[in-house]
């Protein structure tokens, strides 16, 4: 078996006697993204600081490609990249000039380094700003010239804490389809998100943080099915056919639920064959259906049915 590019094995984390983190213990494969996700306080920038050499654990192991974050904290602040809650770009600089200062910081040289900063500001979409002043960029610039930051060293793992925060809708969905450019290329992510369809959307495998531990883990579609079943809903043309479509599904020992001010009724179903029994049902019943959808738990309800809290606002 191949080692986990990002692995922990009982990690702990005190700050005078509170504890941030409780035994978390997580696998994360090489070219998949990890969501964590969490609560105010939860411990998902905790966690990220840990991994990334910024803050110490009190207890329990962590290894980032291979190398302990505290032991061999060099090798593998080598092969990582940063992106923090916060742009934390040199407004003073321009863009060129911050992801030049960078490559030279790593020990690259002044033309290597100025190549690869173009080559991200192309990438990024900001080569017409190259030689403005960051602090003139939007914060959606800002934002991306930050991601392109932590990856002027070629990463092999990318660290990305609420990378989309503050960020309008076009921005949000650049950064989505940047980040699964990078892991199609074998990047390997650990993403801390507030947005939902954020984890939905990136994540191979999902972390539940609350209160410092781990509470759940797996595939978004694993999770969802954890708390709750698919819903089929019906409208039907007549809101008085509402009963009597309801009607008919109890008869069939469907367990209808009438929302007659919507003109639906809603019904559980295991599987996408239990559509055939519930049309088969209200057909038998003589009633007219003008829709038919499947609705499924989302990671909304995950997060709040495990962890119990709403997720409003950054993790400690």
């Amino acid at each position: 078996m191949t080692t986990p590019m990002i692995h922990t094995a009982e990690l702990t984390k005190s700050y005078d006697g509170v504890d941030a983190l409780r035994g978390v213990s997580l696998d994360v494969e090489e070219g998949t993204v990890l969501g964590l996700l969490g609560h105010n306080g939860a411990g998902k920038t905790t966690l990220v600081n840990i991994l990334s050499t910024l803050l110490p654990p009190s207890g329990g192991t962590a290894t980032v490609a291979g190398h302990d974050v505290v032991r061999e904290c060099r090798e593998v602040r080598g092969r990582i990249g940063l992106t923090g809650q916060f742009a934390s770009v040199d407004e003073k600089l321009s863009g060129l000039d911050n992801l030049v200062f960078i490559g030279r910081l790593l020990g690259a040289s002044r033309r290597q380094a100025r190549v690869r900063a173009e080559e991200l500001l192309s990438t990024f979409d900001l080569s017409k700003a190259a030689h403005r002043q960051c602090r003139t960029y939007s914060g959606g610039m800002r934002r991306r010239l930050d991601l392109a930051a932590s990856l002027v060293g070629r990463p092999q793992v990318i660290f990305l804490d609420e990378p989309s925060t503050g960020l309008d809708p076009a921005s949000r969905i650049s950064l989505w389809e940047t980040v699964e450019a990078l892991v199609a290329d074998g990047t390997t992510v650990l993403l801390t998100t507030q947005y939902l369809e954020e984890a939905e959307r990136l994540a191979d495998s999902v972390a539940v943080l609350s209160e410092g531990t781990v509470v759940a883990s797996g595939t978004p579609t694993e999770l969802k099915a954890r708390v709750g079943e698919r819903t089929a809903h019906l409208s039907v043309t007549w809101r008085e056919d509402v009963s009597r479509a309801a009607t008919a599904l109890r008869r069939a020992g469907l367990p209808a639920v009438e929302n007659p001010g919507e003109g639906t009724v809603s019904v559980p179903v295991a599987a996408f064959a239990d559509f055939a029994h519930v049309v088969r049902a209200v057909d038998e019943g003589g009633v007219a259906v003008t829709g038919l959808t499947l609705s499924e738990p989302s990671l909304d309800d995950v997060y709040l049915s495990l962890a119990g809290k709403s997720p409003t606002a950054p993790a400690v």
